[in-house]
């Protein structure tokens, strides 16, 4: 239940680096269903959440204008996965709903949940960031609103399934990864001479 929780964090954070972040620090500071470990309770101060509430809110934007999101996928490319390294760890040590004790998992090792959250956001972002030129080029633009909402809301509800009911993360990663490869396939692009393209009707 652990290792879940913190994957779906690390993962959601591969999405949108402040979603994942925002939930643990709101949820800390306002409920009782997560308690977060010494060393990452700044997560839930107020400047803090402040701060991550104006970062989500330029994110949502700029991942929604075409172009403007390809950009800001290049910036995020450092942010993603130490937003990721973050939340892995610092939900690997929460006390939440489903863990309740979290203080021996990794202990003495504590660069390992940073490292692995870092890698799974860093793989998260590198699909996503690959994907959304594509979708772009093949609806001309206007399916980076309606892509960038769907992921917006996969990142609200790994958060959310990391934290309340890990099990769904497996679930939800699996419906994802083959979201991913249906839409890949949708919007491939044929490459017959002269052929106008049509997205792909499989």
């Amino acid at each position: 239940m652990e290792f879940l929780t913190a994957a779906g964090l690390s993962s959601a954070a591969g999405l949108n680096a402040y979603i994942p972040m925002l939930v643990l620090g709101l949820l800390d500071r306002f409920t009782g269903l997560v308690s977060l470990p010494a060393g990452w309770e700044w997560l839930s101060h107020d400047w803090m959440l402040m701060l991550l509430g104006v970062l989500l809110a330029l994110e949502i934007i700029a991942d929604k204008v075409p172009v403007v999101d390809s950009v800001n996928d290049v910036v995020q490319t450092l942010i993603r996965p130490a937003a990721g390294g973050i939340v892995f760890a610092s939900g690997l040590g929460s006390e939440t709903v489903t863990v309740s004790d979290p203080g021996t998992f990794f202990a003495g090792d504590q660069w390992v949940p940073v490292a692995l959250g870092v890698g799974i956001a860093l793989i998260v972002h590198l699909v996503k960031m690959t994907a959304r030129p594509m979708f772009n080029a093949a609806t001309v633009g206007t399916a980076a609103p309606v892509v960038s909402t769907a992921e917006d809301g996969a990142a609200l509800g790994l958060s959310a399934a990391a934290i309340l009911l890990p099990i769904l993360v497996l679930v939800m990663l699996a419906a994802i990864a083959v979201f991913v490869f249906w839409l890949a396939r949708r919007f491939r692009r044929p490459r017959s001479p002269g052929a106008p393209w049509e997205p792909s009707a499989t």
